[in-house]
């Protein structure tokens, strides 16, 4: 049973956005394409779990605080008598260890360690449980989801499962029984209540609003699309089609998530999509998913889905 489930991270969808529209420095660059790898290899592990007993508790990305140092689980899991703790790593190539110390074998260099991340979660974890009022065994484990990797000179004693291990370790999971349901929501309760909503890891480059390419970029390459008929556009380098209406939604979606605090305007939609010259396209598209509030140049569009959340509004 998922109690928490597994979201895209903000950091992520912010840098997918800019990169089609800006040119990201070579750091920025490395640090997405390692982000995406990292949310495959989560999503990769979540699939294994998808046949899992009832009556385990499953609770991913778990962003927790004890003593006011903060830390992350990727997946945690609440079974019989016992919480497992899981770190995952979508790692591909070839590595070895020396002396404690990880490094690939391809380029020598030294990788930071994932057991010390691993041992640091389960630490703070432990301490955390204790304030709560659990005293549960904590096993953790590094779980290697990338079939194309290996690892060289592992001593057998570290809480790793490779690739080949992984349908063996997870069968042998299925095996141990539950615990009462009401046990096992209390603790998983009390952790989504102990989470935090900001992440102190997120790490964006800086960006305006004027500097970003305007347009609608195609989904199915990286160019933009142009008009092509009265309700239809066109990316010319792949030849991939899209109703104007669906378009412009996603792209004010994709505002939203790169100008969480700027306010939308019809003038502003309208340049950031930069396929009509007309308001009244605009509006009546945007009035599809919002609602329109107020009048004239001061009227502004709330998510209709939203406006009883008094979630963030937006002008137009």
């Amino acid at each position: 049973m998922i109690i928490k489930s597994r979201l895209e991270p903000e950091e992520l969808k912010v840098l997918r956005c800019l990169r089609r529209r800006a040119e990201l420095p070579v750091k920025d660059e490395n640090h997405f394409l390692n982000l995406e790898k990292g949310f495959a290899g989560e999503l990769q592990f979540d699939r294994m779990l998808q046949e899992a007993p009832n009556d385990w508790i499953i609770l991913n990305d778990l962003l927790l605080q004890f003593n006011n140092t903060k830390f992350q689980i990727d997946a945690l899991l609440i079974a019989a008598s016992t919480i497992y703790l899981f770190e995952i790593k979508n790692y591909e190539g070839d590595f070895f260890i020396e002396n404690e110390r990880w490094y690939s074998l391809l380029s020598k260099h030294e990788i930071n360690n994932p057991l010390l991340q691993l041992q640091r979660s389960e630490t703070l974890l432990r301490g955390l449980l204790k304030e709560l009022g659990f005293n549960l065994p904590i096993k953790s484990h590094l779980i290697f989801v990338n079939p194309c990797f290996q690892l060289y000179q592992a001593p057998t004693s570290i809480p790793a499962i490779f690739p080949a291990q992984q349908k063996r370790f997870f069968e042998k999971l299925k095996g141990i029984p539950g615990i009462s349901k009401a046990r096992n929501m209390k603790l998983a309760e009390q952790l989504i209540t102990r989470c935090l909503d900001e992440d102190p890891y997120l790490r964006l480059p800086e960006y305006t609003f004027e500097e970003l390419r305007k347009g609608i970029p195609c989904g199915t390459c990286t160019s933009f699309l142009t008009p092509y008929s009265k309700s239809t556009l066109i990316c010319t380098d792949c030849g991939a089609k899209e109703e104007i209406k669906s378009a412009v939604l996603k792209s004010v979606k994709e505002y939203e998530t790169l100008f969480p605090d700027r306010v939308i305007t019809t003038n502003s939609i309208l340049e950031w999509c930069c396929i009509t010259n007309s308001k009244k396209v605009i509006q009546r598209i945007l009035s599809r998913e919002y609602e329109k509030q107020g009048h004239g140049k001061y009227s502004f569009y709330v998510r209709k889905q939203r406006h009883n959340e008094n979630e963030n509004c937006f002008l137009s």
